[in-house]
Protein backbone atom coordinates (compact mmCIF):
# COMPACT_ATOMS: atom_id res chain seq x y z
CA UNK A 1 0.00 0.00 0.00
CA UNK A 2 1.62 3.13 -0.92
CA UNK A 3 2.26 5.78 1.90
CA UNK A 4 0.08 8.62 2.49
CA UNK A 5 2.00 12.35 2.05
CA UNK A 6 2.70 13.19 6.10
CA UNK A 7 4.62 16.23 5.69
CA UNK A 8 4.89 19.56 3.81
CA UNK A 9 7.05 22.57 2.62
CA UNK A 10 4.93 26.11 3.08
CA UNK A 11 6.99 29.15 1.31
CA UNK A 12 6.10 32.37 1.94
CA UNK A 13 4.85 33.35 -1.47
CA UNK A 14 2.44 30.68 -1.31
CA UNK A 15 3.75 27.22 -2.59
CA UNK A 16 3.14 24.37 -0.83
CA UNK A 17 4.85 20.92 -1.57
CA UNK A 18 3.74 17.80 0.07
CA UNK A 19 6.18 14.81 0.73
CA UNK A 20 7.14 11.88 3.14
CA UNK A 21 8.95 12.55 6.64
CA UNK A 22 12.18 11.33 7.35
CA UNK A 23 14.71 11.64 10.13
CA UNK A 24 13.45 13.75 12.95
CA UNK A 25 10.08 15.03 13.53
CA UNK A 26 9.23 18.67 14.23
CA UNK A 27 8.35 22.12 12.76
CA UNK A 28 10.85 24.86 11.49
CA UNK A 29 10.80 28.13 9.44
CA UNK A 30 14.38 27.97 8.05
CA UNK A 31 15.76 29.69 4.92
CA UNK A 32 15.47 27.57 2.14
CA UNK A 33 18.57 26.90 -0.48
CA UNK A 34 20.00 24.35 -3.13
CA UNK A 35 22.73 22.72 -3.31
CA UNK A 36 23.80 21.48 -6.56
CA UNK A 37 26.36 18.54 -5.80
CA UNK A 38 25.90 14.52 -6.62
CA UNK A 39 27.54 13.61 -3.95
CA UNK A 40 28.63 14.66 -0.47
CA UNK A 41 25.25 14.85 1.28
CA UNK A 42 27.03 13.83 4.58
CA UNK A 43 29.47 16.49 4.65
CA UNK A 44 26.89 19.03 3.67
CA UNK A 45 24.56 17.80 6.47
CA UNK A 46 27.45 18.68 9.03
CA UNK A 47 28.67 21.75 7.73
CA UNK A 48 28.46 24.54 10.01
CA UNK A 49 27.42 26.82 7.11
CA UNK A 50 24.04 25.39 6.52
CA UNK A 51 22.91 26.26 9.86
CA UNK A 52 19.08 27.32 10.05
CA UNK A 53 18.65 26.38 6.26
CA UNK A 54 16.59 23.71 4.38
CA UNK A 55 18.75 22.38 1.65
CA UNK A 56 17.33 21.26 -1.29
CA UNK A 57 19.77 18.56 -3.02
CA UNK A 58 19.19 18.74 -6.65
CA UNK A 59 20.98 15.22 -7.07
CA UNK A 60 17.50 12.98 -7.14
CA UNK A 61 18.86 10.12 -5.16
CA UNK A 62 19.88 10.92 -1.44
CA UNK A 63 21.38 8.36 1.41
CA UNK A 64 22.57 5.24 -1.01
CA UNK A 65 25.74 5.30 0.48
CA UNK A 66 25.06 5.82 3.98
CA UNK A 67 26.93 7.27 6.85
CA UNK A 68 30.51 7.08 7.40
CA UNK A 69 32.50 7.80 10.60
CA UNK A 70 35.43 9.81 8.90
CA UNK A 71 33.42 12.18 6.28
CA UNK A 72 31.91 14.68 9.29
CA UNK A 73 32.65 18.43 8.79
CA UNK A 74 32.04 18.93 12.50
CA UNK A 75 30.90 16.93 15.48
CA UNK A 76 27.11 17.65 15.71
CA UNK A 77 25.21 19.10 12.56
CA UNK A 78 23.30 21.94 12.74
CA UNK A 79 22.09 21.85 9.30
CA UNK A 80 18.01 23.17 9.51
CA UNK A 81 16.82 20.39 7.40
CA UNK A 82 17.06 18.09 4.34
CA UNK A 83 14.96 17.96 1.32
CA UNK A 84 15.42 15.26 -1.13
CA UNK A 85 13.71 13.53 -4.44
CA UNK A 86 14.43 10.00 -3.46
CA UNK A 87 15.55 8.97 0.15
CA UNK A 88 17.52 5.73 0.50
CA UNK A 89 17.09 4.15 3.75
CA UNK A 90 19.19 1.24 2.74
CA UNK A 91 22.42 2.05 1.75
CA UNK A 92 25.10 0.07 0.03
CA UNK A 93 28.68 0.85 1.29
CA UNK A 94 31.21 -0.91 2.96
CA UNK A 95 32.31 2.28 4.79
CA UNK A 96 29.05 2.94 6.28
CA UNK A 97 28.02 2.47 9.80
CA UNK A 98 24.00 3.70 9.64
CA UNK A 99 21.96 5.53 7.33
CA UNK A 100 21.59 9.16 6.56
CA UNK A 101 17.67 9.28 8.18
CA UNK A 102 18.96 7.73 12.13
CA UNK A 103 21.70 10.41 12.11
CA UNK A 104 18.97 12.86 11.23
CA UNK A 105 16.73 11.44 13.95
CA UNK A 106 19.55 12.04 16.69
CA UNK A 107 20.59 15.35 15.88
CA UNK A 108 17.11 16.63 15.31
CA UNK A 109 17.16 17.35 11.95
CA UNK A 110 14.00 16.77 9.74
CA UNK A 111 13.99 15.54 6.16
CA UNK A 112 11.19 15.76 3.23
CA UNK A 113 11.44 13.33 0.27
CA UNK A 114 9.02 12.40 -2.50
CA UNK A 115 8.44 16.01 -3.36
CA UNK A 116 9.29 17.44 -6.84
CA UNK A 117 13.03 18.79 -6.34
CA UNK A 118 13.44 20.23 -9.97
CA UNK A 119 10.06 22.36 -9.97
CA UNK A 120 11.63 23.46 -5.99
CA UNK A 121 15.06 23.97 -7.09
CA UNK A 122 13.80 26.12 -10.20
CA UNK A 123 11.68 28.41 -8.20
CA UNK A 124 14.36 29.04 -5.60
CA UNK A 125 16.78 29.83 -8.78
CA UNK A 126 13.62 32.45 -10.44
CA UNK A 127 12.65 33.83 -6.93
CA UNK A 128 15.29 33.43 -4.69
CA UNK A 129 15.70 32.20 -1.40
CA UNK A 130 13.26 33.11 1.51
CA UNK A 131 11.51 31.51 4.25
CA UNK A 132 10.00 28.20 4.00
CA UNK A 133 8.39 26.02 7.03
CA UNK A 134 8.68 22.60 7.45
CA UNK A 135 5.73 21.47 9.17
CA UNK A 136 3.84 18.49 9.71
CA UNK A 137 0.59 17.34 6.65
CA UNK A 138 -2.27 18.74 8.61
CA UNK A 139 -0.79 22.24 8.91
CA UNK A 140 -3.36 24.18 6.57
CA UNK A 141 -1.69 27.12 3.82
CA UNK A 142 -3.54 29.84 6.05
CA UNK A 143 -1.67 28.99 9.19
CA UNK A 144 1.50 27.84 7.72
CA UNK A 145 1.49 31.48 6.00
CA UNK A 146 0.69 32.98 9.18
CA UNK A 147 3.43 31.41 11.10
CA UNK A 148 6.17 32.25 8.58
CA UNK A 149 4.83 35.87 8.73
CA UNK A 150 5.17 35.91 12.68
CA UNK A 151 8.84 34.12 12.05
CA UNK A 152 12.31 36.10 11.79
CA UNK A 153 15.46 34.15 10.83
CA UNK A 154 18.16 34.06 13.67
CA UNK A 155 21.32 36.17 13.30
CA UNK A 156 23.50 34.24 16.05
CA UNK A 157 24.29 31.23 14.11
CA UNK A 158 28.09 31.86 14.01
CA UNK A 159 28.27 32.05 17.80
CA UNK A 160 26.04 29.19 18.59
CA UNK A 161 28.74 26.87 16.26
CA UNK A 162 31.83 28.36 17.22
CA UNK A 163 33.58 25.73 19.71
CA UNK A 164 33.51 27.82 23.43
CA UNK A 165 37.32 26.84 24.25
CA UNK A 166 40.53 27.12 22.83
CA UNK A 167 41.63 23.42 21.20
CA UNK A 168 44.73 22.34 19.64
CA UNK A 169 45.32 19.71 16.69
CA UNK A 170 48.53 18.43 15.07
CA UNK A 171 51.79 17.46 16.18
CA UNK A 172 52.95 20.05 19.46
CA UNK A 173 56.95 20.04 17.18
CA UNK A 174 55.16 21.15 13.86
CA UNK A 175 56.62 23.53 12.02
CA UNK A 176 53.87 26.28 11.51
CA UNK A 177 51.65 27.63 14.02
CA UNK A 178 48.17 28.80 12.84
CA UNK A 179 45.43 30.15 14.88
CA UNK A 180 42.44 29.22 13.71
CA UNK A 181 39.27 31.30 14.28
CA UNK A 182 36.37 29.40 14.67
CA UNK A 183 32.88 31.17 12.96
CA UNK A 184 31.58 27.23 11.93
CA UNK A 185 34.85 25.94 10.86
CA UNK A 186 34.56 22.42 8.89
CA UNK A 187 37.23 19.80 10.03
CA UNK A 188 38.64 19.23 7.03
CA UNK A 189 40.62 22.43 6.77
CA UNK A 190 42.12 21.84 10.38
CA UNK A 191 43.37 18.69 8.66
CA UNK A 192 44.48 20.40 5.29
CA UNK A 193 46.32 22.59 7.65
CA UNK A 194 47.65 19.45 9.85
CA UNK A 195 48.79 17.32 6.70
CA UNK A 196 50.90 20.61 5.51
CA UNK A 197 52.92 20.88 8.55
CA UNK A 198 50.85 22.72 10.77
CA UNK A 199 49.86 22.66 14.57
CA UNK A 200 46.42 24.46 14.73
CA UNK A 201 44.96 26.29 17.72
CA UNK A 202 41.40 26.69 17.23
CA UNK A 203 40.10 29.51 18.97
CA UNK A 204 36.03 30.89 18.95
CA UNK A 205 35.20 33.70 16.89
CA UNK A 206 35.10 36.30 19.43
CA UNK A 207 38.53 35.89 20.70
CA UNK A 208 40.26 39.49 21.16
CA UNK A 209 43.29 39.88 18.65
CA UNK A 210 46.18 40.44 21.82
CA UNK A 211 44.79 36.48 23.23
CA UNK A 212 45.27 35.71 19.66
CA UNK A 213 49.01 37.09 19.10
CA UNK A 214 49.75 36.02 23.08
CA UNK A 215 49.41 32.72 20.93
CA UNK A 216 52.52 33.72 19.24
CA UNK A 217 51.24 32.23 15.96
CA UNK A 218 52.99 31.97 12.42
CA UNK A 219 49.43 33.01 10.79
CA UNK A 220 46.27 33.58 11.22
CA UNK A 221 43.06 31.40 9.55
CA UNK A 222 39.83 32.74 9.05
CA UNK A 223 36.98 30.17 9.10
CA UNK A 224 33.68 30.01 6.97
CA UNK A 225 30.39 30.11 9.01
CA UNK A 226 26.70 30.55 8.60
CA UNK A 227 24.81 34.15 8.11
CA UNK A 228 25.73 37.64 6.91
CA UNK A 229 29.17 38.53 7.47
CA UNK A 230 28.05 41.54 9.44
CA UNK A 231 26.39 39.76 12.05
CA UNK A 232 29.71 39.29 13.60
CA UNK A 233 31.48 42.75 14.21
CA UNK A 234 33.59 41.86 16.87
CA UNK A 235 35.65 39.34 14.46
CA UNK A 236 35.74 41.90 11.90
CA UNK A 237 37.32 44.02 14.82
CA UNK A 238 39.65 41.52 15.80
CA UNK A 239 40.72 41.08 12.14
CA UNK A 240 41.05 44.61 11.81
CA UNK A 241 43.68 44.85 14.20
CA UNK A 242 45.99 41.43 13.14
CA UNK A 243 46.03 43.09 9.73
CA UNK A 244 49.87 43.91 9.19
CA UNK A 245 50.74 41.68 12.49
CA UNK A 246 50.57 38.10 10.81
CA UNK A 247 50.00 36.47 7.75
CA UNK A 248 46.17 35.83 7.11
CA UNK A 249 44.11 33.36 5.22
CA UNK A 250 40.11 33.27 4.86
CA UNK A 251 37.86 31.07 3.51
CA UNK A 252 34.35 31.60 2.81
CA UNK A 253 32.78 33.60 5.44
CA UNK A 254 36.74 34.40 6.82
CA UNK A 255 36.79 35.95 3.07
CA UNK A 256 33.62 38.33 3.50
CA UNK A 257 34.95 38.93 7.37
CA UNK A 258 38.72 39.87 5.55
CA UNK A 259 37.18 42.06 3.20
CA UNK A 260 34.84 44.30 5.51
CA UNK A 261 38.10 44.20 8.14
CA UNK A 262 39.85 45.89 5.11
CA UNK A 263 37.17 48.73 4.27
CA UNK A 264 35.22 46.64 1.66
CA UNK A 265 31.12 45.97 1.25
CA UNK A 266 28.89 42.89 1.28
CA UNK A 267 25.80 41.99 -0.10
CA UNK A 268 23.59 39.19 -0.35
CA UNK A 269 23.17 37.26 -3.52
CA UNK A 270 19.52 35.74 -5.17
CA UNK A 271 19.67 32.20 -4.11
CA UNK A 272 23.28 31.87 -3.61
CA UNK A 273 26.23 29.52 -4.46
CA UNK A 274 26.12 26.36 -3.77
CA UNK A 275 27.59 22.85 -4.49
CA UNK A 276 30.74 21.30 -6.25
CA UNK A 277 31.23 22.58 -9.54
CA UNK A 278 31.61 26.25 -9.56
CA UNK A 279 33.96 27.41 -12.28
CA UNK A 280 36.52 30.19 -10.96
CA UNK A 281 38.99 32.10 -12.65
CA UNK A 282 41.97 32.76 -11.05
CA UNK A 283 43.15 36.80 -12.70
CA UNK A 284 46.42 36.41 -12.36
CA UNK A 285 47.23 32.93 -14.41
CA UNK A 286 44.34 32.49 -16.26
CA UNK A 287 43.40 29.34 -14.98
CA UNK A 288 40.42 28.16 -14.81
CA UNK A 289 39.29 25.88 -11.49
CA UNK A 290 36.08 24.38 -10.42
CA UNK A 291 35.46 24.79 -6.99
CA UNK A 292 33.19 23.66 -3.73
CA UNK A 293 30.95 26.57 -2.82
CA UNK A 294 28.50 27.26 0.02
CA UNK A 295 27.39 30.75 0.66
CA UNK A 296 24.47 33.61 0.37
CA UNK A 297 27.16 36.48 0.38
CA UNK A 298 29.29 37.79 -1.64
CA UNK A 299 32.17 41.24 -1.57
CA UNK A 300 31.28 44.05 -3.78
CA UNK A 301 33.65 44.31 -6.24
CA UNK A 302 33.48 48.16 -6.68
CA UNK A 303 33.97 48.93 -2.84
CA UNK A 304 37.14 46.13 -3.48
CA UNK A 305 39.11 49.61 -5.22
CA UNK A 306 38.72 51.55 -2.46
CA UNK A 307 40.87 49.37 0.12
CA UNK A 308 44.51 48.03 -0.30
CA UNK A 309 42.66 44.73 -1.85
CA UNK A 310 43.00 43.96 -5.15
CA UNK A 311 41.03 41.23 -6.65
CA UNK A 312 42.49 38.13 -7.86
CA UNK A 313 39.57 35.39 -8.32
CA UNK A 314 35.79 35.71 -10.21
CA UNK A 315 32.87 33.22 -10.49
CA UNK A 316 32.55 32.84 -14.35
CA UNK A 317 28.60 32.22 -13.85
CA UNK A 318 27.75 35.32 -12.54
CA UNK A 319 31.34 37.58 -12.38
CA UNK A 320 31.12 37.87 -8.32
CA UNK A 321 34.33 37.99 -6.39
CA UNK A 322 36.06 34.87 -5.56
CA UNK A 323 39.79 36.25 -4.33
CA UNK A 324 41.54 38.90 -3.05
CA UNK A 325 45.15 39.65 -1.64
CA UNK A 326 46.92 42.49 -0.54
CA UNK A 327 50.78 41.22 -0.98
CA UNK A 328 51.99 43.87 1.17
CA UNK A 329 50.10 42.70 4.24
CA UNK A 330 50.77 39.00 3.20
CA UNK A 331 46.85 38.61 3.78
CA UNK A 332 44.17 36.49 1.39
CA UNK A 333 41.09 35.17 1.15
CA UNK A 334 38.96 33.33 -1.57
CA UNK A 335 35.12 32.96 -1.74
CA UNK A 336 35.19 28.94 -2.52
CA UNK A 337 36.16 25.79 -0.20
CA UNK A 338 39.95 24.50 -1.33
CA UNK A 339 39.81 22.04 1.45
CA UNK A 340 36.54 20.94 -0.30
CA UNK A 341 36.11 16.24 0.39
CA UNK A 342 34.33 15.16 -1.59
CA UNK A 343 34.70 18.04 -4.13
CA UNK A 344 37.09 18.84 -6.97
CA UNK A 345 41.19 19.33 -5.68
CA UNK A 346 42.06 22.40 -8.10
CA UNK A 347 42.68 25.01 -5.24
CA UNK A 348 44.42 22.98 -3.02
CA UNK A 349 47.46 25.19 -4.04
CA UNK A 350 46.40 27.99 -1.92
CA UNK A 351 47.19 26.10 1.85
CA UNK A 352 50.73 26.01 -0.07
CA UNK A 353 50.59 29.83 -0.66
CA UNK A 354 49.46 30.33 3.45
CA UNK A 355 52.39 28.56 3.95
CA UNK A 356 54.64 30.28 2.04
CA UNK A 357 53.38 33.46 3.49
CA UNK A 358 54.24 31.86 7.15
CA UNK A 359 57.82 30.77 5.61
CA UNK A 360 58.45 35.25 5.25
Amino acid sequence: MRQEPDRKIVLEDGQEYRGFSFGADGERVLEIVFNTSMVGYQEILSDPSYTDQAVVMTYPLIGNYGMADGDYESARPAIGALIVREYCDEPSNFRSVETLGSVMERYGIPGVSGIDTRRLNRSIRDFGSRKALVTDISTTLEDGLARLRAASLPHDAVSRVSCTSIREAGDASARFHVAAIDCGMKENIVRSLVRRGCRVTVVPWNTPAEEILSLRPDGVFLSNGPGDPQDVPDTIRTVRALIGRVPIFGICLGHQILSLACGASTYKLKFGHRGGNHPVRDLETGRIEVTSQNHSYAVDAESVAKTPLSVTHVNLLDGTVEGVRCEAERIFSVQYHPESAPGPQDSAYLFDRFIRNMEG
